[in-house]
């Protein structure tokens, strides 16, 4: 496979509008990105605008390399897609209704939906453990307080959106809940000996680890001193090879969040380099067309010096590609059959506003 290819493989990054450009287009038929993450400003007014852009993409991809086509529709703040699609509380308040059945189905719901538009990710479930009150990231982003319940609502969370036909990627791999700092803004640090750190933020992380829901993993842009005390989660070989894949035994794909957020000091390319030398298989370039091409250039210029770098791009293609040729894009292009799937959930739309009118007990 030619460098460019295999290296551009390695990429999902966002899109600038509700439709491709020609640029855009023509990077995707070259082979050189891997799929595409949408945000709200991908989303057209109409459900069936959403369908027709993931459409073009798929259409753009050379055949046998079908596009990773990913959103964060998590619930709550996090959200791309808005009515009529289905709307989903902060996973918090899910989590406090303590009822697996119903979020697995909730779950299953909200992947019809999704593989109706043609995704074939959801970055979630969050698998982070709400410890701190003042972090200012994930918060009610987390299902609950402990690891135990954590573990038990994404295991279940997976569970239905993988029953629905979507992939999942438990994130922030090894724990952002006990931070203080947004690393979209600056890089946190979680000042936790190891025993603490397995007890808690990695415990569910431990749990889901071997789950067969669980597709994915992302990194988290934290440093944990008591494993790597120089590089955050994302850059680190001691946390994304010899705790990842050695000690919790992960065989799914790992991606690491966006190399664009403050926490990465690194420019583009290095911490391209650095972060796929660590473990990460897919790197996420979500808004700058100009630093993804930065972070394409830098990993074929490293692929073509070190036969070490390049047969570790080659591992992580293959293990990203044996995943996404799971699950391929098959948008509902027809205006009728897409109303039909976000229809087709009222029931449990209205079964859950019912339960969430109704105060958990904690």
């Amino acid at each position: 496979m030619l460098l460019p290819v295999l290296c551009g493989q390695l990429l999902v990054v966002g899109l600038s509008g509700t439709e491709m450009s020609p640029t855009e287009r023509r990077t995707l038929a070259a082979s050189e990105r891997g799929g595409v993450i949408l945000f709200k400003r991908n989303i057209a007014p109409r459900m069936l605008g959403v369908a027709s852009l993931i459409a073009s993409v798929q259409s753009a991809m050379p055949d046998g390399l079908p596009a990773l086509v990913a959103v964060d529709q998590e619930g709550g703040r996090v959200a791309r897609l808005g009515p009529p699609a289905l709307v989903l509380p902060a996973m918090r308040r899910l989590g406090d209704l303590g009822d697996v059945d119903l979020l697995t189905r909730v779950a299953g719901a909200l992947a019809k939906e999704l593989r109706a538009l043609g995704f074939t990710m959801n970055f979630s479930p969050v698998t982070d453990v709400h410890t701190r009150a003042e972090n200012p990231v994930i918060g009610d982003r987390a299902f609950a307080e402990t690891h135990e319940d954590v573990a038990r609502f994404a295991g279940a969370w997976a569970d239905g959106l993988s029953r629905g036909g979507i992939l999942t990627c438990a994130k922030h791999f090894p724990g952002h809940g006990d931070t203080t700092v947004d690393s979209h803004l600056a890089l946190p640090r979680v000042e936790r000996r190891r025993a603490d750190l397995d007890r808690v933020e990695i415990a569910p992380f431990r749990a889901l680890a071997k789950r067969p829901s669980i597709d994915a993993m992302m990194t988290a842009h934290v440093v944990y001193p008591c494993m790597d005390a120089e590089h955050p989660a994302t850059l680190s070989r001691a946390v994304c090879h010899d705790l990842l894949r050695t000690e919790l035994g992960f065989r799914g794909v790992l991606f690491s969040d966006d190399l664009e957020m403050k926490a990465i000091s690194l420019s583009p390319g290095e911490a391209a380099i650095a972060a796929v030398a660590a473990g990460c298989d897919v790197l996420l370039v979500c808004s700058n067309a100009d630093m993804a091409n930065e972070v394409h250039a830098a990993l074929v210029h490293e692929a073509e010096a070190s036969g070490t770098f390049r047969a570790r791009c080659a591992e992580a293609f293959a293990r990203a590609l044996a995943m996404r040729r799971r699950v391929v894009p098959t948008p509902l292009t027809d205006a009728d059959a897409l109303s039909r799937v976000f229809a087709s959930n009222a029931t449990i739309s209205n079964e859950l506003e019912c339960r969430l009118a109704v105060p958990a007990a904690r």
